[in-house]
């Protein structure tokens, strides 16, 4: 799973005027001009809750000229949780239990001091969280020499993921390879803490050298991006969740 949503370069032409949301038995429909947005393999989108449905509409209706297929996110998430994860579910929960035996968040600087001060006042906390509420016990390493994590909280990790419904699986695991850490994708999308304060937990140490020596308009771009996608990934997580 690579960090961020990747890059789409076909552009078609908006071809539609109204975009509007249906109900049906399957689910909920995105209409273009009265005819279903279909993936790229070709099937109709559907998902479960209307929230969902009105958050990719407005997607469709935003776009101008021509379509970026690349900027649409949450379409892109949900024809990523109707035709790949149903097939893939056990493989998805591997992944994420294998984020979570080098989770980020287990790795505490040795120095400077300000920096390791600053991880465990941030990181701390969740990671007892993740104890207290899941389970998950992790240990703790300083510096870069990998820590084995215990057999059972990666197995708790793989069990928590699979009893997620395909939409919610969907979100994790993409939340996990934006982060780099199974707990911050974990208190996401339960609750602990917003998109934006997940992904600047995710980046302490990038952030911390930044304010040392400055940061560079690539860096800046590339940060304002991930962050959005973090946003947009806790509207995800809002829409799919059973009233």
């Amino acid at each position: 799973m690579a960090r961020g949503f990747h890059e789409v370069s076909d552009k078609p032409k908006r071809f539609y005027k109204v975009v509007d949301t249906v109900r049906e038995p399957e689910g909920f429909a995105v209409l273009l001009d009265a005819r279903s947005v279909r993936s790229p393999r070709g099937g109709r989108l559907l998902v479960p809750h209307e929230p969902l449905a009105q958050l990719i509409a407005k997607e469709w209706a935003a776009q101008t000229d021509v379509i970026e297929l690349g900027n649409m996110h949450l379409t892109r998430l949900a024809f990523t949780a109707m035709e790949a994860i149903p097939t893939a579910r056990e493989a998805i929960a591997d992944q994420i239990a294998d984020y979570a035996g080098s989770d980020l968040l287990c790795y505490f600087a040795e120095a400077p001091s300000e920096l390791a001060v600053r991880e465990l006042a941030h990181w701390g906390p969740l990671l007892d969280r993740a104890e207290t509420e899941l389970g998950l016990k992790f240990l703790r390493a300083s510096g870069i020499v990998h820590a084995t994590q215990p057999a059972e909280t990666l197995e708790r990790v793989r069990d928590l993921a699979l009893e997620l419904d395909d939409f919610n699986l969907a979100g994790l695991a993409f939340g996990v390879s934006l982060f780099g850490s199974t707990i911050l994708a974990l208190g996401l999308h339960r609750g602990w803490l917003d998109g934006a304060s997940a992904y600047d937990l995710s980046r302490l140490d990038e952030a911390f050298q930044e304010e040392k020596w400055g940061i560079d308009a690539e860096a800046a771009e590339r940060t304002v991006r991930l962050r959005q996608e973090a946003v947009l990934l806790e509207q995800w997580f809002a829409a799919v969740k059973p009233v």
